[in-house]
C-alpha cells in the first residue's frame, strides 16, 4: 500500500481543538432541559446511578468506535460505511448522517428560542414576572420564530464556512471553557442561597422503589444515549479530521465523562435554584418535575424574577450558556453532513451555502407549526420531530454495531482501536460489552418505546406518544431509508479511497501518514503488524 500523499488539509491542530469540538458536540440544550425533569421524574440519585452504568455500557463504547472508524477511514459516515463494509452499505452512513441533519431543522429554533431570550434578559426586553407570557409571546410570533431561527442557521454557518481550524476548533476552544465556567459560577451563587443544597439532596439521594423500577433505567438509557450524541456521526466526522496518533480511547472517555460532568453541574445549579428560591417545597417539586420548555423558559425566568436587576443578569447568564451549547451542537450537526458532501467531491464552501439553505427551508414547519393544546400554545411539530429523528439514533447505535460484528470484534479492537500510540490499550471487555450488551440495550431501549406508544392514551399528546405518533414514525422512518436506500444505489460517485484497505493496522496507516508527512513514498509489504 502506498502513501497518500501530503498531508490533508483541516484538520484538528491539537489534541485539546478534537476534544473541545467533541465535548461542543456532545453538550447541547438537552443537558440543560431535558436532563433535570428525567432526574426529577426517575428518582434523583436512582437515575443517575442507571445513568452512570449505561454511560460506560452504551455512550463511551459507541464514541469510541465512531471516533476510531473515522480514524481510521479518514471519510464521513457514508465513506466510514463504504470503506469497511463496501458500498452496497453505505446507506447506513448516509442514515446517520440523515439523523444529524434532520435534528438540526428543528434545532436551529431551539437554538434560536436561546438566543432570543439571552438578548431580551440582556436589554430588559422579556419579562421575569409573567413568564408564561413572553415565552407563549414568542411561540405564537411567526416573524420572531422565522427570524431568531435565521439568525441561529446564519451564526453557526459563517462560523462552519471558516473551516475546521479557524472555525470548529477555534470556537469551541472558546466556548467549552467559557460554559464551564459561568456554570459553576452560577452553581456556587446557587448553593450559597438558603435552601440551595436541598436541590443538591433531591439530585443525588437514591430512592429504592425507582431503582427497581424498568422505567427508571430505560429513562438513563435514552439520555445517556443521547446527551452524548453517541449514534449522531459527530464522533466518525471528527475522528477523520483528527491525527493518526490521537489517543481516540482517551478522547472517547473524556468526552463522555465531560458531557456527564456539564449535567451535573447544570443539574447541581438548576435543582439548588429552583429550592432556593421557590415559595414551597412541593412548588419546586413541581417545577422541576416539568422540566423541558416549561421549567426553561417559565419557571426559572420567573425566580429570576423575585431578584431586581440581578435576577436579568443571572437570566442573561442562564441563557448564554444555553445558546453557547447549542451553538457549538449545531457547529457539528453540519460538520456531520458537510463531510460526506466533500467526500463526494463538492467545494466545502458551497457545501455549506447549500445546507445553511436546506436547514432553514425544512426548519420552517418547526419554526411555524403551533396548536393550542389545552389553552396553551404548544412547538407541537417541533416536538414530534425531537421524537421521531431522536428515536433515529437507537437505529443508528444498531448500524455502528453491524459494522463492527461484520468487520470481527476482536479484530477492531486490536487492529483499529489500539495502537502503539495510545495512552490507554483497551482490554477484552469492550468486546464483551460490544458483542452482548449494546445489541440487548438496543432492543430494550427500541422495544420500550414501542410498547410504551402503544399502551399511551392516543388523545394525550399525540404527537409524541401514543400509536398515531407511532405511526407516523414509521412512515417517516419508512420514507427516509427509502429515498436513502434508492439514492446510495443510484450515486456513482468514488467515496472511498482506492487504496485504502481496512486490514492494516493502525500503526501501519500511522507509518504511512508520517513517511506521507516527510514526502516519501512507502510499501509495506504485508497488512500484518508493523
Amino acid at each position: 500500500m502506498s502513501s497518500k500523499g501530503p498531508k490533508e488539509s483541516g484538520m484538528f491542530s491539537s489534541k485539546w481543538g478534537l476534544l473541545m469540538a467533541a465535548l461542543g458536540a456532545a453538550i447541547g440544550t438537552g443537558n440543560i432541559w431535558r436532563f433535570p425533569r428525567e432526574v426529577a421524574n426517575n428518582g434523583g440519585g436512582s437515575f443517575m446511578i442507571a445513568y452512570v452504568i449505561f454511560l460506560f455500557t452504551w455512550s463511551i463504547p459507541i464514541l469510541l468506535v465512531e471516533f476510531s472508524i473515522g480514524k481510521k477511514s479518514r471519510k464521513g459516515t457514508m465513506g466510514s460505511f463504504a470503506a469497511f463494509l463496501g458500498k452496497e452499505k453505505m446507506w447506513m452512513g448516509a442514515w446517520m448522517a440523515w439523523i444529524s441533519t434532520a435534528i438540526g431543522f428543528y434545532y436551529a429554533v431551539v437554538m434560536g428560542w436561546t438566543i432570543r431570550y439571552a438578548l431580551g434578559a440582556m436589554t430588559g426586553t422579556i419579562s421575569l414576572t409573567d413568564t408564561r407570557g413572553t415565552w407563549e409571546g414568542l411561540l405564537t410570533s411567526p416573524l420572531l420564530m422565522v427570524l431568531f431561527q435565521f439568525l441561529a442557521i446564519v451564526l453557526t454557518a459563517v462560523l462552519v464556512y471558516r473551516g475546521i481550524k479557524k472555525g470548529v476548533e477555534r470556537v469551541n476552544m472558546v466556548l467549552i471553557p467559557i460554559m464551564f465556567v459561568l456554570v459553576i459560577g452560577s452553581m456556587i451563587w446557587a448553593l450559597l442561597q438558603p435552601g440551595g443544597f436541598g436541590g443538591v439532596a433531591y439530585l443525588f439521594t437514591p430512592k429504592t422503589k425507582y431503582l427497581l423500577s424498568a422505567k427508571t433505567w430505560i429513562a438513563a438509557l435514552a439520555q445517556c444515549a443521547w446527551s452524548c450524541s453517541a449514534g449522531m456521526g459527530m464522533a466518525i466526522t471528527f475522528g477523520a479530521y483528527s491525527k493518526r496518533k490521537e489517543d481516540t480511547t482517551l478522547n472517547s472517555f473524556l468526552t463522555g465523562l465531560g458531557d456527564t460532568a456539564f449535567s451535573l453541574l447544570i443539574g447541581i445549579m438548576i435543582f439548588s435554584t429552583v429550592f432556593a428560591l421557590s415559595p414551597t417545597v412541593d412548588s419546586a417539586y413541581a417545577a422541576v418535575e416539568e422540566g423541558g420548555s416549561g421549567l426553561t423558559f417559565i419557571h426559572i425566568p420567573k425566580l429570576f424574577g423575585g431578584l431586581g436587576t440581578f435576577g436579568f443578569l443571572l437570566a442573561f447568564t442562564f441563557f448564554l450558556v444555553m445558546s453557547f451549547a447549542a451553538l457549538t451542537s449545531m457547529i457539528s450537526t453540519y460538520e456531520a453532513a458537510l463531510k460526506n458532501f466533500t467526500d463526494a467531491g463538492m467545494d466545502r464552501k458551497k457545501a455549506v451555502r447549500w445546507l445553511t439553505v436546506l436547514l432553514f427551508i425544512f426548519g420552517l414547519p418547526s419554526a411555524l407549526i403551533v396548536a393550542e393544546v389545552s389553552g396553551h400554545p404548544l412547538p407541537v411539530f417541533l416536538d414530534h420531530q425531537d421524537y421521531v429523528w431522536g428515536m433515529g439514533l437507537v437505529l443508528s447505535g444498531a448500524f455502528i454495531y453491524y459494522l463492527v460484528a461484520k468487520y470481527g470484534i476482536s479484530r477492531f479492537r486490536e487492529k483499529v482501536i489500539n495502537s502503539r500510540y495510545s495512552d490507554v490499550k483497551v482490554g477484552k471487555w469492550i468486546e464483551y460489552i460490544l458483542k452482548y450488551v449494546i445489541p440487548l440495550e438496543v432492543v430494550l431501549l427500541g422495544g420500550w418505546y414501542i410498547v410504551q406508544s402503544l399502551l399511551a392514551d392516543p388523545l394525550e399528546e399525540w404527537w409524541v406518544s401514543g400509536p398515531i405518533s407511532l405511526g407516523l414514525l414509521a412512515i417517516q422512518w419508512a420514507a427516509a431509508l427509502g429515498v436513502i436506500w434508492y439514492l446510495c444505489r443510484k450515486l456513482n460517485v468514488q467515496m472511498v479511497d482506492r487504496d485504502f484497505d481496512p486490514d492494516t493496522s493502525m500503526d501501519e496507516d500511522i507509518i504511512e501518514e508520517e513517511a506521507a508527512e516527510r514526502g516519501e513514498a512507502i510499501i509495506l509489504e504485508s497488512p500484518q503488524g508493523v
